[in-house]
């Protein structure tokens, strides 16, 4: 048997898929996680239980649709292929059927700027699709127009679908997408929520460029979004006196 290429990131992204189901964003098989390679990218193979997932599982895609191995690609391949050909920032996808996200997208409605959490999707809501049947183009199609400028969305009668620079992220703001979802069904419960104006969102969307940076990832043009406080180098023989008081 040949020896399988990208085993670590195939092991990753087993891994992501189990992390999916265990945060409670997914259930059963019915969520799928996809990472860019050269020339093409990895996804998870259609039905396969993420229990019994095993690096073979994951399958070699090209960005022509066409795809290496024994196994079949999740029957969603080509919105993780329309993402990767679109947007050379993605790095990674995770689509799942999290139970606010979806009960958000049957009833279609996009998540407005009611939080400044919204940001994590790029910019001042979190649009849902129109529907369209899945595994086909035409859903992949709704679902590019959902996210221009954006890196998550609903998907109409579906669920939700996010991206990121790699499969942490990734799985991190279909998370955050998840939490925010929640907490708009439940202030909609509780009325009517106030929303931030677009001078407010403004200043989020500047301040999340730096979301979740240490000060050694900070570009020069992104510096001035969110001010950290002043660091105080501890001189060496200091340091070696706090180690010894621990």
């Amino acid at each position: 048997m040949a020896k399988l290429k990208h085993l670590s990131l195939r092991e990753e992204i087993i891994e992501t898929c189990l992390k999916m189901n265990e945060d409670g964003i997914n259930q059963g098989t019915s969520g799928n996680v996809s990472a860019r390679i050269d020339g093409g990218f990895l996804i998870t193979a259609s039905g396969v239980p993420y229990h019994k997932m095993k690096p073979h599982h994951i399958v070699e895609m090209d960005f022509e649709g066409r795809y290496i191995g024994d196994y079949l690609p999740s029957t969603e391949w080509r919105m993780h292929m329309d993402i990767f050909k679109h947007r050379k920032e993605a790095g990674a996808i995770v689509h799942t059927h999290s139970i606010y996200a979806t009960a958000l997208a049957c009833l279609r409605k996009d998540i407005p700027p009611f939080h400044y959490m919204i940001g994590i999707g790029g910019g001042t809501t979190i649009r849902c699709s129109d529907y369209a049947e899945f595994g086909t183009q035409a859903l992949s199609d709704v679902m590019l127009k959902a996210l221009e400028d954006r890196s998550a969305c609903l998907l109409g009668n579906h669920g939700q679908i996010a991206f990121g620079p790699n499969l942490e992220k990734a799985l991190w703001r279909a998370g955050e997408v998840e939490t925010i979802s929640h907490q708009y069904w439940a202030a909609l419960q509780a009325g009517t929520p106030v929303l931030l104006n677009d001078e407010q969102m403004t200043t989020v969307l500047a301040r999340f460029k730096t979301y979740g940076k240490q000060s050694d990832e900070l570009g020069k043009d992104e510096a001035h979004a969110v001010f950290a406080p002043v660091r105080i180098d501890v001189p060496k023989k200091d340091k070696k006196k706090v180690k010894k008081a621990k």
